[in-house]
């Protein structure tokens, strides 16, 4: 006989007893004797049977099984904010289903659709760079699927989150070029209806501000933040009639590849041009020079994150909404912002 297919039933048969004794049996009901109990558990384990988890989950209308979308896998911090998510979750008794939106609106709502299909029991997510329509999200809201955002989210009202504060690290990324010596700073924005780069752009300026510097709309280049658009900001950027000596990018994919074009375009970071990106990317310390950073602790919010959702998957219709937790982004300072000296070699 398969174990695979083992059923209660068949365990009932071969024993010349109850389904339902059985099925009390296995779930250590005080209705059945030790002794039958006993002859039960024994005969299941010799016909290797297993309990199927789903069916009975789905009996209880749960299935412990959490949702998660992310733009990009790939992306250093996602994948230790996943890291933090799976390890949590499992602690905490549930699964996980990873999606990714690869930046796309239409994907975002058909992860959102495939994860209703798979009956989850909520959903953790990072919104993508096109999401401006919010109406996926509401579904689950009348569905009564909680769900939490992270990193990136929207305003929606009565939703949670996790964060870091992103106007203090765009403030800190500027404010630390400044303090290198600074005056004419370039801002690579991911798209400004995105509540991070929306954050960081006013860190951004708020840092100017402070220190007495106008801000320039010209200086401004909002993007995707990929690898291209670090290119094509840079050549934008050495076309200005005026002098640049920093750049703030609000990630490192972009802050990297604007550092490799100023190089083939003659141009030396740091000495020439300082550089600060965002997300400390594992070959932002390996790159020469090495890029200073703003870190964003992924596992950290991915278990924050999880932590928040299954606590409002287990309290139900009493779930707490409109609770977002801030997690703390620092600065790793390294060689790409040290103004005036030359590259190691």
């Amino acid at each position: 006989m398969d174990s695979d297919k083992i059923t209660i039933h068949d365990i009932a048969k071969l024993l010349n007893i109850d389904s339902s004794t059985v099925s009390r049996a296995l779930n250590n009901s005080p209705r059945v004797t030790e002794k039958t109990k006993n002859r039960i558990i024994a005969k299941a384990n010799e016909l290797g049977y297993q309990r199927n988890h789903l069916a009975s989950n789905l009996r209880l209308n749960k299935t412990n099984t959490l949702g998660v979308i992310v733009p990009r896998i790939s992306r250093h911090f996602f994948s230790s904010a996943i890291a933090g998510i799976e390890e949590t979750a499992y602690k905490l008794g549930f699964n996980v289903i990873i999606c990714q939106s690869l930046e796309l609106l239409e994907r975002e709502q058909s992860n959102i659709n495939t994860l209703l299909a798979n009956r989850v029991d909520g959903v953790l997510v990072s919104i993508s760079m096109e999401t401006e329509n919010y109406d996926h999200f509401e579904g689950l809201k009348q569905r009564k699927i909680p769900f939490v955002f992270f990193d990136r989210h929207c305003n929606i009202p009565e939703t949670s989150s996790v964060l870091i504060d992103d106007f203090k690290a765009g403030f800190d990324a500027t404010e630390h070029l400044i303090i290198k010596g600074c005056q004419s700073i370039a801002h690579f924005s991911g798209p400004l209806h995105l509540e991070i780069y929306k954050n960081r752009f006013e860190g951004y300026k708020a840092a100017l501000s402070k220190h007495n510097l106008d801000f320039n709309d010209a200086l401004l280049f909002s993007s995707r933040l990929m690898e291209q658009d670090g290119i094509d900001n840079v050549n934008k950027m050495l076309a200005l009639s005026f002098r640049v000596d920093g750049i703030f990018s609000a990630n490192d994919v972009a802050a990297i590849s604007a550092m490799q074009q100023l190089k083939r375009e003659g141009i030396t970071v740091p000495k020439d041009i300082a550089v600060v990106g965002f997300s400390n990317e594992t070959i932002s310390a390996i790159i020469e020079p090495s890029l200073t950073t703003i870190n964003q602790p992924g596992f950290d919010i991915g278990r924050s994150a999880t932590e928040l959702l299954v606590s409002q998957i287990k309290n139900g219709t009493k779930h707490t909404t409109n609770e977002h937790i801030i997690i703390h982004a620092n600065l790793i300072e390294r060689n790409s912002s040290q103004k005036g000296k030359q590259p190691k070699d």
